[in-house]
């Protein structure tokens, strides 16, 4: 083999190439494949910043500027956040429909989304609501007073907060450090000392609620969550998420019945994965699986975990942390993601919207009590 010499005045993005087709002569290496591979690689990062569909003219694309957008939801008449072809009502349906009648962006994006690169910060399932869900997405950059317009168009369970401007290859997903959730269900699913029913008298015992805590505290940190959601086997590297915090705080009544709000802060979540997290914690307090359940839920075999009502599930908050020490050490026009002067809108939104809806599903069409006898009748 001939002696091969590393040129040290290429710069490193030219000298590799260099060394690869050095030793591609000397041992019948491939670096041809693996320029060209390099090359689709970039070129297909690039494909989605770069094309906008053909029945638009430069002029509109050039108007529309990316912006994020703070929403507030109640999803229990929705099918999800995401839109879908069936035509069923969903949460970005809504939007759109709202910004086109707006004129916020072209009627040609209504169904499709690609010019104004949608994107959301969770895809949150059927029945399921928001106080802090965050999508970036391409508005006309004319336009004024754009939440009120916006307002004016949409449903009263939907709201949006705020809108501020940001970088034109902003992706709330990819940006989205973390995601704050919590699930609000009556104490009586959380103890086997009660009877399966609403019942003003009952108050969780302080050694249930602590042992509730000990449950959840399981989850904390890095786990193969593989059996919390559907379409993921054991050795899918994309089932293992991070969850930075998990707790129950102190109970409250509500309309005489005592609640509990589990919160829960991940990296981010897949499909189902909160709801079986909390099922799962349900049917351990109980009685239903046993203690020994619980760790083998993450381990590499096949569990079947019972999946909790989405009716209690609310997306708290969405933290930006890095992009905003980023934007706060360039010190640019884009404004920070943070959204301290919405609080109170955003309680304002919780009371009147989602707590009511949240109860009368519990007191009224009973369905935590539901759920509870199912999982009691079902093999797990």
């Amino acid at each position: 083999m001939r002696n091969i010499t590393f040129l040290r005045v290429y710069p490193s993005s030219i000298g590799w190439k260099y060394v690869l087709r050095s030793l591609s002569m000397n041992i019948g290496f491939p670096c041809q494949n693996i320029v060209d591979e390099d090359k689709t690689l970039k070129q297909g990062l690039c494909k989605e910043a770069t094309s906008e569909p053909k029945d638009v003219s430069p002029n509109t694309r050039k108007s529309l500027k990316k912006c994020v957008m703070l929403m507030a939801y109640c999803g229990s008449e929705y099918h999800g956040m995401q839109l879908i072809k069936s035509g069923l009502p969903t949460i970005e349906g809504e939007l759109l429909s709202a910004l086109v009648r707006a004129q916020c962006i072209p009627e040609t994006c209504s169904s499709n989304t690609q010019l104004l690169r949608f994107q959301r910060c969770a895809r949150t399932d059927k029945g399921v609501s928001a106080l802090a869900q965050v999508v970036s997405v391409r508005l006309f950059e004319s336009c004024t007073n754009l939440v009120e317009k916006i307002n004016c168009n949409l449903p009263p369970e939907i709201c949006v907060l705020g809108i501020k401007r940001v970088p034109k290859r902003f992706n709330c997903k990819k940006m989205c450090d973390a995601r704050t959730y919590s699930y609000t269900l009556p104490t009586f699913a959380l103890s086997r000392c009660a009877v399966s029913a609403p019942d003003a008298s009952f108050r969780l015992p302080r050694g249930d609620f602590h042992h509730i805590n000990r449950l959840l505290l399981f989850y904390k940190g890095t786990h193969n969550f593989h059996n919390f959601t559907k379409g993921k086997s054991a050795d899918d590297k994309s089932a293992h998420r991070h969850i930075f915090d998990i707790s129950c705080p102190e109970p409250f009544v509500r309309d005489g019945v005592e609640f509990a709000q589990i919160l829960i802060k991940g990296q981010s979540f897949m499909l189902h994965q909160i709801r079986k997290m909390v099922g799962l914690v349900i049917a351990l307090a109980q009685g239903v699986v046993t203690a020994d359940y619980l760790p083998q839920s993450v381990q590499n075999g096949k569990t079947n975990i019972p999946i909790a009502p989405a009716l209690g599930l609310v997306l708290e908050s969405t933290h930006f942390e890095h992009y905003n020490k980023r934007r706060v050490h360039d010190n640019n026009f884009h404004q920070t993601i943070t959204w301290d002067k919405a609080v109170p809108e955003i309680e304002a939104f919780r009371e009147e919207k989602i707590i009511p809806v949240i109860i009368k599903g519990e007191l009224k069409d009973l369905s935590m009590w539901r759920w509870l006898h199912q999982i009691s009748t079902h093999r797990l």
